[in-house]
């Protein structure tokens, strides 16, 4: 297998890049770190070529890859499926990709965070404003799914799709409302074929 994934189960991130390789069945050998180690305490290859000390990290022919949302741009590029089947479908996934990644996946991951790990993480009044830009966040999503279309960009499944769910899988530990819309969208992409939640799909690997 050419591909070896670093990642954890806490990390919506990680299960970005888990839940696309699954649906597009990449084949991957699949490694745990433990993000509550000290950077320099996480194994190598990890330690040395996660440059920004962050899970998840892909290698791929001896090339390391980061930050979740450029891992799944090359993972459709790589493999034309989920959105690489044409520079203008990868486009239009592109653009949703730098969307989640200021807006949804900026409030949503903040709000899980304080709410599930660590309530005095974040000055007072920062919960206010990540509450106020999730709600915002969701209604625009709510809004985009009204067309009738089964999944972000069409009635295909792409990249974008994998982008926008991460997190909304774990809506109740934000304790964050999901409007019916987006409810309906995440059930059609559980029914894809690969598709497992988080902590099923990035469990620890069984030791031999």
């Amino acid at each position: 297998m050419d591909y070896t994934l670093f990642a954890h189960p806490e990390s919506g991130h990680s299960y970005k890049v888990k839940l696309t390789m699954e649906v597009a069945q990449i084949p991957h050998h699949y490694q745990v770190i433990d993000i509550g180690l000290p950077h320099h305490e996480r194994p190598e290859p990890f330690r040395s070529l996660a440059k920004y000390g962050e899970v998840p990290l892909l290698l791929h022919q001896d090339q390391a890859y980061v930050q979740s949302n450029a891992i799944l741009l090359f993972l459709a590029e790589q493999t034309g499926r989920l959105g690489g089947e044409s520079s203008a479908r990868l486009a239009r996934a592109r653009e949703w990709l730098f969307w989640e990644a200021n807006r949804l996946g900026l409030s949503l991951p903040h709000l899980r965070f304080s709410r599930r790990f660590d309530a005095h993480a974040y000055p007072e009044g920062s919960l206010v404003w990540f509450e106020r830009r999730y709600d915002a966040d969701i209604k625009r999503l709510e809004q985009e799914l009204r067309d009738g279309r089964r999944f972000i960009l069409d009635d295909q499944p792409s990249i974008a799709d994998f982008s926008l769910c991460a997190y909304l899988y774990w809506a109740d530990q934000a304790q964050v409302t999901v409007p019916p819309g987006v409810v309906a969208w995440l059930t059609r992409i559980s029914q894809l074929p690969g598709w497992a939640a988080p902590y099923t799909l990035l469990a620890r690997p069984t030791r031999a």
